[in-house]
């Protein structure tokens, strides 16, 4: 979390590889001679204009841009993987971003934008898995599934895809719904929960038809998927001990392992077999990237936040779970739904408040307001008000609680529960605390750290040495994709994570 997020994502027409549920807007299928029905031999410019115009807020939603020195490769691999579509000048057409962000994930926009966070990058282990997730996304670009997606998401608002995912009260255009629209500033996300299941399988025929193209060996998207099956398994285990929620595709994908078969399937189909990994280049590219959480932007351990440049922590109750944006943390349970952010503060809490009432209401609207509370929560000021609002499914209690770090600087949760409800946030409210420069120094960046296997180590030893208290050996095994009777080879390169 950076700043306060006041603008929501439109539907700019999102393309997830981790996303796709149920049925959708059929789209042409791979015939036999592997060309694709319905696939764009150019990127308009129209396209090109829109994906322009989202690639700011896509940037904001997730993170930034990564800077480290994976970036020209990731751009490298992703063009020249481009060039296999067909679509016009391909190369200098797409362009092709590393996002900053710890959740699992790659999509595109309209106009040739690909994106591939690095914590996804850092789950793969070789250039052809990377190069046939970008491929993946490509061909949802030359599969022209954006089109389809916006005829979708015009048919089903953004309050509707809110409701579907279990809110109870952000439903109808009221001003209850705008407040539902910036307090989940992430609408870029839960577009892609609307992903149908056989746009992702043309995807993957593309992507794996591209890696043919291009030398690499086919099976290496099926073997991504796999890693990826993996790691969602490993995240429903460590749910229960870290507030953060599931990566999307764990999420959204109801049947992981049919699409792995699917795709080793169909990639054996094709005449290539075998063909280029690029493992160590891979490796050797990947080591030092930043894995997991940026403390810039501040970190979930548990079910707690804790940001050491705002030097403060607070904890969110057993039942509701966080994402980390970078300007803002969305915090969400089947009880109510929330956001911790910032505002522009002048020493008059007061007037903080209600420019925040002001901001969720939306341009134009207001929200009438109780009187502002004045309190104290770990010795730091504090000040806090509430709104009843109507929506279409019942009443709504808002609140906005804020706190004074400084003269000139604050910090606030907006929430909403049921009428009524209001107080099942009170426990995150209290647990506000200002972390002191010895604590904020101790919260420490996780990185990716290529080690050659020695004579004696072995998965256990490895294991031992991952930057994490629990899960170790799981985590070490999914970062590698390997299996329980699996022996390692000394001068093997393996991934651990170090500070």
């Amino acid at each position: 979390m950076r700043q306060f997020s006041t603008k929501l994502m439109s539907a700019a027409g999102v393309i997830a590889l981790v996303a796709c549920t149920g049925s959708g807007a059929d789209a042409g299928s791979v015939n036999s001679a592997g060309s694709q029905s319905g696939e764009a031999r150019s990127i308009s410019a129209a396209e090109k204009k829109k994906g322009a115009e989202a690639h700011p807020q896509l940037l904001e939603e997730f993170g930034g841009a990564y800077t480290g020195p994976q970036v020209g490769y990731v751009v490298g691999v992703g063009q020249n993987i481009a060039v296999q579509s067909g679509l016009g000048n391909a190369r200098s057409d797409f362009t092709v971003t590393l996002l900053n962000s710890p959740v699992n994930n790659a999509f595109a926009i309209p106009g040739g934008y690909v994106y591939l966070t690095r914590q996804l990058m850092a789950l793969m282990n070789d250039e052809a898995e990377m190069a046939g997730v970008l491929g993946h996304e490509v061909g949802h670009v030359a599969a022209r599934h954006s089109e389809k997606r916006q005829k979708a998401a015009t048919r089903n608002s953004i309050l509707g895809i809110l409701g579907q995912i279990g809110s109870q009260v952000l439903l109808g255009d009221s001003a209850i719904g705008r407040i539902g629209q910036e307090v989940f500033g992430t609408g870029s996300q839960l577009l892609t929960l609307k992903y149908s299941r056989k746009q992702e399988y043309e995807a993957d025929d593309l992507g794996i038809r591209y890696l043919a193209s291009a030398g690499y060996d086919p099976q290496a998207l099926s073997s991504m998927l796999y890693s990826l099956a993996a790691q969602s398994a490993i995240d429903v285990r460590v749910a229960g001990r870290d507030a953060r929620t599931a990566p999307e595709w764990a999420s959204t994908h109801p049947d992981p392992a049919r699409r792995v078969s699917r795709a080793a399937t169909n990639a054996g189909k094709l005449s290539r077999v075998g063909g280029v990994r690029n493992r160590d280049q891979f490796l050797q590219k990947l080591d030092g990237i930043l894995y997991g959480d940026d403390p810039k932007q501040g970190v979930i351990e548990g079910n707690s936040f804790l940001h050491p440049n705002l030097k403060l922590k607070f904890s969110v109750p057993s039942g509701f779970s966080m994402q980390n944006g970078a300007r803002s943390v969305s915090i969400s349970g089947s009880s109510g739904q929330g956001q911790f952010t910032t505002g522009a503060y002048n020493g008059n809490m007061a007037a903080y408040i209600d420019a925040a009432f002001k901001g969720l209401a939306g341009e134009g609207k207001t929200i009438s307001h109780g009187p502002v509370e004045r309190t104290t929560v770990n010795g730091v000021p504090a000040s806090y008000a509430m709104a009843r609002v109507d929506s279409n499914n019942g009443q709504v209690d808002v609140t906005v609680f804020a706190y004074e770090f400084s003269k000139t600087s604050a910090y606030h949760f907006a929430t909403i529960a049921p009428a009524g409800s209001a107080g099942v946030f009170s426990p995150m409210y209290q647990s506000m605390v200002r972390l002191s420069a010895t604590q904020a120094a101790e919260i420490r960046p996780r990185k990716v750290d290529i080690v050659t296997v020695k004579s004696g180590d072995t998965i256990s030893s490895l294991s031992s040495r991952m930057a994490y208290s629990t899960f170790q050996q799981d985590r070490f095994m999914v970062l590698n994709r390997l299996a329980e009777n699996d022996v390692l080879r000394v001068g093997q390169s393996v991934k651990i994570i170090t500070y």
